[in-house]
């Protein structure tokens, strides 16, 4: 089969940037070679990231996130990018989508914010010419965890920044329980989600809670995903609720939702780091979360990819078959040799993102 066009619906690119100073315009084993002995592979991992990879890869649209930790999650004094107050958090985010508009406007030809609708098309387009082969990025901008907005009334500036996608929670938040802090939605997370559904974001369930998350898929009007979660059916012996249970997978495939599979080893077997390390852990296991979704969907329209590279991971926590981005179209001989039609392969990779993102974007700023 042909290299379809692939859509990655989380990455944490700002994070690193301003985190560790990280350049996605260089290749990823060019940054390997510039972080040996700096703190970003001691606590992020070698990177799998950098733009030949996307070119390589085809990987045309990229969910860019914005996130930031409560300082008590912080992962250590390296942390900068954690806040103790919500006008803290505020001004965290904020930076982190400068950091997307300067990325932009320093390398127009490498990537482009889409906003729109014609903002995708027009990136689109691009990939599809035959006379270079190299091609812009398309960047949607995700909020994952929603404490850089202090009322529901600054929704209208995020808006107007690029912000298309939130997720109320990371940890647990006045919004809602998160990972590793279970609880409903609050009065906070029903005015914020009511706010949202008026200005037309989509609200993205990864991290929540479930009894959190099903309350959302009962309430909220307008579009539902998860950006990246993978099914805790497959996930023997786990009691995270960082996990998808058969509930929330079941609401957002009736939601006509978009559910994004984690390629992190942990995520992909319990026991991992006891079983032999990165080794241990073969893509098809990856599969087995795709098809999974798609027989529970009895079709191949609800689920993608939601890598979270760069996220508090790296070369060290993925499938061994996995160097780069790029090689995740390996997923295509994968998926044909368990009987997915070319056409199937191709909305797992990317096509059931971008109707998503054509369903829900504006056609205009």
């Amino acid at each position: 089969m042909e290299k379809s066009l692939l859509v990655d619906a989380h990455e944490d690119l700002a994070w690193n940037m301003l985190t560790f100073g990280r350049d996605y315009t260089l290749p990823a084993g060019e940054t390997r070679r510039r972080e040996q002995g700096s703190l970003a592979p001691q606590h992020n991992g070698d990177t799998l990231l950098g733009w030949p990879e996307y070119q390589r890869g085809r990987v045309a649209v990229v969910f860019g996130t914005l996130f930031n930790a409560p300082l008590r999650r912080r992962l250590g004094e390296w942390d900068v990018m954690s806040y103790a107050t919500f006008d803290e958090a505020h001004a965290l985010y904020r930076a982190q989508l400068n950091a997307y508009h300067r990325l932009e406007a320093d390398h127009p030809d490498m990537f482009r914010l889409v906003h729109t609708r014609n903002d995708l098309q027009t990136v689109l387009d691009h990939w599809q010419r035959k006379d270079t082969d190299e091609h812009p990025v398309g960047l949607v901008v995700l909020m994952e965890n929603a404490e850089g907005v202090r009322q529901p009334g600054e929704l209208e500036e995020w808006w107007a920044g690029g912000v298309r996608i939130i997720g109320p929670a990371w940890a647990g938040t006045r919004f809602c329980g998160g990972t590793r802090e279970p609880g409903p939605l609050t009065a906070d997370g029903r005015a914020l989600l009511k706010r949202m559904a008026e200005l037309g974001f989509v609200l993205d369930l990864s991290h929540m809670d479930a009894q959190a998350a099903l309350q959302a898929l009962d309430s909220y009007p307008r579009q539902l995903i998860a950006s990246h979660g993978n099914a805790l059916a497959l996930l023997p012996g786990s009691d995270s609720n960082r996990h998808l249970p058969d509930a929330v997978l079941r609401g957002l495939i009736e939601r006509h939702g978009v559910i994004g599979v984690v390629p992190h080893n942990g995520f992909l077997r319990v026991d991992w780091r006891s079983q032999g390390g990165r080794e241990a852990v073969s893509i098809d296991l990856l599969v087995a979360q795709i098809d999974y979704i798609c027989q529970l969907a009895g079709d191949a329209h609800h689920v993608g990819l939601g890598s979270d590279f760069d996220g508090g991971f790296g070369l060290q926590s993925v499938p061994v078959e996995l160097e780069t981005i790029a090689d995740l179209q390996i997923l295509t001989p994968r998926l044909a040799q368990k009987g997915y039609t070319e056409a199937d392969v191709a909305a797992i990779l990317g096509k059931n993102w971008l109707d998503m993102l054509q369903n829900n974007l504006p056609e205009v700023a």
